[in-house]
């Protein structure tokens, strides 16, 4: 029972170290704007996340945060915000019940194509974040 007991938990501690990492992605548009997207899932479980727009003028720049702590089951990832200690002045945005996908290549693919890992959300309260895909950042 002992044996089984560590395997399970070294096996969700691995899952945790897989899928952890910084996932991004960034557009500038023809006029000059940038959209900038930032997501930490750090190996304690817990996430950050960062919106940043420059719409092109003088100060018209404009960041919103969130934050919480995020767990996963195979290629999902579930994200839980804890509204007393997660919201506040700086933190604004809301995940709780948000669900987002680990896309990345299988390991039975032998062809040579490239497939970057990717992280897309595919259920959310907040209808910015909804369909958003964001790609991890390669160290």
């Amino acid at each position: 029972m002992k044996y089984i007991l560590i395997i399970a938990f070294l096996t969700f501690n691995l899952n945790l170290f897989a899928q952890s990492g910084d996932y991004i992605r960034r557009d500038e548009t023809k006029t000059g704007q940038v959209l900038e997207w930032k997501l930490s899932l750090n190996p304690d479980g817990t996430f950050l996340y960062n919106f940043y727009r420059n719409l092109g003028n003088p100060n018209l720049e404009e960041n919103f945060y969130g934050k919480g702590k995020w767990k996963s089951n195979k290629s999902l990832i579930f994200f839980l915000v804890d509204d007393k200690n997660d919201i506040d002045k700086t933190h604004t945005l809301n995940f709780s019940n948000s669900k987002a996908r680990i896309n990345s290549k299988s390991s039975r693919d032998k062809s040579t194509r490239v497939i970057k890992t990717s992280l897309r959300f595919y259920d959310s309260k907040l209808s910015a974040i909804k369909g958003l895909e964001l790609f991890k950042k390669e160290n």
